[in-house]
């Protein structure tokens, strides 16, 4: 037997073992997650055998309903912290971030793989997915054409930037070193595309004027859905952070946990700087709009329930924890803040769209479940590959020793790349 073949079976060997479940079969998570995912497996079935309207209630006046408005236009915005994070370690040296940046690079692609995925639920042909890509009866001009590119190549940069982990876990030394050199360059790519797409999905809905009630019609939602991805995707990363301390406690080192409370706090401070700024928008867009005649309705009091609820009120938590170094308080407006951005993002593509007729879309309760699913099936994935792969824990120390034998300036980033 050649020494190809050894290596061959020997890996295929590992694969196997690795497929098996590590830690406790019944704990609370998947006593929850799977029931509701075998029953989104029968849904989906109905939904690709008989049609979308066999589920949904999706129709003609409502083509877009819950999984666009939130497993793709809010999900990527949640996506955000990766390529905010990866900016301030890769670009602007913030190494003090490297802990949490492979967790927070990991939890992005899988937000694109499995929201960017939910697309495929939403189409009536899905096989017609490819259009958008090619510019096939939309053309290259097209929002949706630029879109669709700025995902497919943003989930291979993501990828790009965390294979490197891959590598590692699989004990590939030379595969690492090449994958880990092309971090920089996927990362700079990644961070040009995310910035495009973030405000391209809401130029989307510059195309319905008329349909967008006008409290939140701007045209300036490019730049609002832009600016909100990033307080968005930093709340994401201090809810998951603060979850994961305790679940994968046990991979983190004491180092890391002694510095988290720091991070926190400096992420903390860029949320309610990157709010505030984006309260400044939102008032020029209303005061220049002049929206006050808009407030005296129900849809006016469910615009201020949005802004001053979930937006100003946590910018002022966020504030108030920053200067009194409170874990709670920054726990308590991450989560206001998360709310906030899932009410803008629903009232911009469903609840505040075609207001003003008479018969409303309505989510059946087999788009919710379905859309639990995909959530709950992201978890899984996450939870899979951080049990597996260096996220959390150290780095093999044949990676420690390859930055020492290379004299790098960063070796801690060489770890972590």
């Amino acid at each position: 037997m050649s020494y190809a073949t050894r290596e061959k079976e020997s890996l295929w060997r590992f694969l196997l073992q690795e497929l098996k479940p590590k830690g406790k079969l019944l704990t609370p998570f998947n006593v929850i997650s799977i029931p509701i995912m075998l029953v989104a497996v029968v849904l989906l079935y109905i939904r690709f055998t008989q049609g979308l309207g066999s589920i949904t209630n999706l129709d003609q006046n409502y083509p877009w309903g819950i999984w666009i408005g939130f497993d793709v236009v809010t999900g990527v915005a949640f996506a955000g912290g990766a390529y905010v994070l990866t900016f301030m370690v890769y670009v602007l040296r913030q190494e003090k971030y490297e802990p949490i940046i492979r967790a927070t690079v990991l939890n992005g692609l899988l937000a694109y793989v499995f929201y960017a995925g939910a697309l495929l639920l939403d189409l009536g042909r899905p096989w017609n997915v490819i259009n958008p890509v090619i510019g096939n009866d939309f053309g290259v001009s097209s929002v949706l054409f630029l879109v669709a590119w700025h995902f497919l190549l943003y989930m291979i940069a993501e990828f790009i930037e965390f294979s490197p982990a891959v590598a590692e876990w699989l004990g590939w030394k030379r595969a690492r070193k090449i994958l880990h050199s092309l971090t920089l360059g996927a990362v700079i790519i990644g961070i040009s595309l995310s910035t495009l797409h973030q405000s391209g999905l809401g130029a989307l809905f510059l195309m319905a004027k008329g349909k967008i009630h006008p409290l939140w019609y701007t045209e300036f939602i490019p730049v609002l859905f832009f600016v909100s991805s990033i307080f968005a995707g930093l709340s994401m990363v201090i809810f998951e952070g603060s979850i994961s301390q305790k679940v994968f406690r046990h991979q983190i080192s004491s180092d890391h946990h002694a510095v988290h409370d720091d991070l926190v706090h400096s992420l903390a401070r860029i949320c309610a700087g990157t709010m505030f700024v984006y309260l400044f928008l939102k008032a020029l867009v209303f005061l220049h709009g002049q929206q006050w005649v808009h407030l005296n309705d129900s849809m006016g009091y469910w615009y201020l329930v949005e802004v001053i609820g979930f937006v100003l009120i946590p910018c002022v938590l966020f504030s108030r924890a920053v200067r009194k170094r409170s874990m709670m308080l920054i726990r308590t407006a991450a989560v206001l803040a998360l709310i906030g951005i899932v009410l803008n993002r629903l009232n911009v593509s469903v609840i505040a769209f075609k207001w003003y007729e008479p018969v409303r879309y309505v989510p059946t309760w087999m788009e919710i479940e379905v859309t639990a699913a995909v959530i709950c099936a992201e978890i899984w994935a996450f939870r899979w590959i951080v049990n597996r792969m260096p996220v959390f824990r150290e780095s093999p120390d044949w990676v420690n020793e390859e930055a020492e034998e290379q004299g790098s300036e960063y070796p801690e980033l060489a770890q972590e790349a």
